[in-house]
């Protein structure tokens, strides 16, 4: 009887924690030590003062409580802030697989639909059978089966990446003026996307894990469904709903002193500032989220702060509710980090819609529990969930290419070290 009231006053104490804001609290409330937590202040100052990186910003927050949250070096010419706004690159794949995941739980579509149901630019693909390089000219097979919903949020479908992807894609997709969907001009995600449809998958659906534009296609299919552009469904659907106020495709004028510089390194790989624009396959805009931008690329656009983004990875944690609002089920949350696709060859971790899934393997590599989810941003940003310990976390630096990007996992060691209680060992 002592066990089930002691039950039921510990499901109660959870569900306290689930219905309040992120708010700061005492480390050792969370089981966390404070001094220890000290050796994440050297960790990032090291970085600086060695000139690996100019800037950084890290949070974790236990328990729904906020223990840790610093902003060290300088953005330019001024000290760091803990309310800059970074450039999150790919950390964008997750909000636009929520989208997609609320849209599913409407019963707009399942996740095995094929995607030329609602884009009919799709109904018919093929994939690439011989590219010459020479000229770029290839020949193509039909696809065995149409792709799906499924396949994009998992990175199956063929699609490759324009820009960053391989030789094939890169040729093939610069050639139909296909981009990656960051610091580019004013053109449209559905036009983009409709001649993507147009162009061969890189191999047969399912065949195999392929980093693209999946995740841009789901912010069109997003569209299409909803019937709203991609950054008013983000807006009304998710930041508004959460009081995300500083996550945004292209940042108000009233918000531009605050975005974080974006660092680059020299020859010796020491940091110095980004110019204004890299050719890379193709012209980027460094300052994108200054520009008033037309392009929502739900696969890398958007911008934000570590404190808006651990609002909506606590609401992930919660199991789809934050302060109050659901924005998803237990079981949309629970499918998105389950394990999807397992071919991937990797030595940590599979795939589940949107996140890489830690599996049994992990505790033998990397501090971070089986059942943790994450990805991170292409300028050296990344976050991850640990449901077994309650934890969320995040390290955003704006710096590309980023040749000390160790840094990393030493906060994710440092960030274990630091707990001083251990729900895992209480299973």
């Amino acid at each position: 009887m002592k066990l089930f009231i002691s039950g039921i006053l510990m499901l109660l104490l959870v569900n306290t924690v689930i219905a309040q804001p992120l708010k700061k609290g005492l480390p050792n409330e969370a089981g966390v030590n404070a001094q220890k937590l000290k050796e994440i202040n050297l960790l990032l100052e090291n970085y600086v003062s060695k000139k690996y990186i100019g800037a950084a910003t890290a949070i974790i927050v236990r328990d729904g409580k906020i223990v840790y949250h610093t902003a060290v070096g300088k953005q330019g010419s001024r000290f760091a802030a803990t309310d800059d706004i970074y450039r999150i690159a790919s950390q964008t794949k997750a909000v636009t697989s929520v989208a997609v995941m609320m849209l599913y739980e409407q019963g707009k579509f399942l996740l095995d639909d094929p995607v030329g149901k609602y884009i009919p630019e799709f109904a018919n693909t093929t994939v690439i059978d011989k590219f010459n390089a020479k000229d770029t000219s290839y020949t193509t097979v039909a696809a065995k089966r149409p792709i799906s919903i499924r396949d994009l949020l998992t990175h199956t479908s063929g699609i490759g990446y324009a820009q960053i992807g391989s030789k094939t894609a890169n040729a093939i997709y610069y050639k139909n003026g296909i981009v990656g969907g960051i610091g580019v001009s004013k053109i449209l995600l559905a036009d983009k996307m409709k001649k993507l449809g147009s162009l061969p998958l890189m191999h047969q659906p399912g065949e195999k894990w392929t980093y693209g534009l999946n995740t841009d296609l789901l912010g069109y299919l997003v569209e299409v469904v909803s019937g709203l552009p991609l950054d008013e469904f983000f807006k009304q659907k998710i930041f508004t709903p959460l009081g995300m106020n500083d996550t945004w495709f292209y940042l108000p004028a009233g918000k531009h002193n605050r975005l974080a510089t974006l660092y680059t390194e020299n020859k010796e790989k020491l940091v110095t500032p980004e110019m204004d624009s890299v050719e890379f396959n193709g012209t980027i805009y460094t300052n994108y989220p200054l520009m008033k931008g037309t392009y929502f690329s739900g696969g890398g656009g958007l911008s934000s702060t570590p404190l808006d983004y651990a609002i909506f990875l606590q609401m992930l944690l919660n199991g789809g509710t934050y302060n109050g609002t659901q924005i998803l089920s237990n079981a949309a949350v629970r499918m998105m980090v389950s394990k999807q696709y397992n071919k991937l060859g990797w030595p940590d971790g599979e795939f589940g819609l949107g996140f890489k899934i830690y599996d049994e393997r992990s505790a033998a590599l990397m501090s971070v529990s089986e059942g943790s989810y994450e990805w991170g941003g292409m300028f050296s940003t990344t976050y991850w969930v640990d449901p077994k310990e309650k934890i969320t976390a995040q390290l955003y630096l704006n710096q590309w290419p980023q040749s000390h990007g160790e840094i990393h996992d030493k906060f994710k060691v440092l960030v274990y070290a630091a707990l001083s209680k251990s729900y895992a060992f209480m299973d």
